[in-house]
């Protein structure tokens, strides 16, 4: 299960990029308003909540080590979140100029919480 635990933490971690990265990729287009949610966004928006759900179940069936269950459903939420917002917008071609930053903002907020809430 240590084995199974690991790969979804890198696959967590691959859907982590792929949401960032296409935020990152489009900061320019925040001043003018064009930035749209990209296929990239989608994806790693959906890797994560598929993973993280997938490593909270792995954990508690191991019983591997004893998980912060309101630390995991603050993400779970802020994931949830940030997969409706973009899967709301993702075939607009000028979305609201508030909704990628902000996709970004909520999955930075998310790894915070991941690394220093303890």
């Amino acid at each position: 299960m240590e084995i199974l635990k690991n790969v979804l933490v890198v696959l967590h971690f691959v859907g982590l990029a792929s949401l960032l990265g296409g935020v990152l990729v489009q900061i320019r287009s925040f001043k003018t308003g064009r930035a749209v949610v990209l296929p990239a966004i989608m994806h790693g928006a959906w890797t994560q909540l598929v993973t993280g759900i997938a490593l909270v179940g792995v954990i508690e069936m191991a019983d591997l080590y004893d998980s912060n269950n309101a630390k995991v459903a603050v993400k779970l939420a802020i994931t949830v979140v940030v997969v409706v917002v973009g899967f709301l917008n993702r075939k607009k071609d000028r979305p609201a100029a508030w909704v990628v930053p902000s996709i970004g903002a909520l999955a930075l907020v998310n790894t915070v919480i991941a690394v220093f809430w303890r």
